[in-house]
């Protein structure tokens, strides 16, 4: 399962949530994609780490970046994307961003953000402007294919609660 979305719109945070629910394995793509030291791991070896995950029977990415996407899109069974309008996600971003930074909170591998790096070419909140539109356009041009895994587009916080409760539900009581 792949889950997808803007820059800040919560999808590490709904995998892990997702993961809880339904005990499939997640894996945080930071962790694969980032050393420490904020040095990004070689194209090749993060291909190479998302094949061996994919190739798996189940799993939960929290995103999937553009020189490995095809790996899980061939592989996924559900995509769920995060299309939330733009003030939620920048909000999100602004406030983990501004929390982080503070309290020197590691993210990946040690790392952590701060100042420097929010307000740097880097910035998290500089690329959220950069690529907002065209992760946007990406998830609805996927929800209206009919080739490839099936998207649930969700539009809104309350409606990824409401989903990731309906999924707990469905879980306990199958049990």
């Amino acid at each position: 399962m792949l889950v997808y979305g803007v820059t800040g719109s919560g999808k590490t945070t709904l995998a892990e949530r997702l993961s809880a629910a339904t005990s499939l394995p997640w894996h945080s793509v930071d962790d694969l994609t980032w050393d420490p030291g904020w040095v990004q791991v070689a194209d090749d070896e993060q291909r190479r780490r998302i094949s061996e995950i994919c190739a798996g029977p189940e799993w939960i990415l929290d995103t999937a970046y553009s020189r490995w996407r095809d790996i899980p899109l061939a592989r996924a069974e559900l995509i769920v994307a995060l299309d939330y309008p733009r003030w939620v996600s920048l909000q999100r971003l602004i406030r983990r961003t501004a929390a982080r930074s503070w309290h020197r909170t590691p993210i990946c591998n040690g790392n952590s953000e701060s100042l420097r790096i929010a307000f740097s070419r880097d910035s998290l909140v500089l690329w959220h402007f950069h690529s907002f539109a065209r992760k946007r356009d990406r998830i609805r041009r996927w929800a209206d294919q009919v080739e490839g895994p099936p998207v649930l587009r969700l539009t809104s916080p309350r409606q990824a609660d409401e989903w990731l409760t309906s999924l707990g539900a469905t879980a306990a009581g199958g049990r």
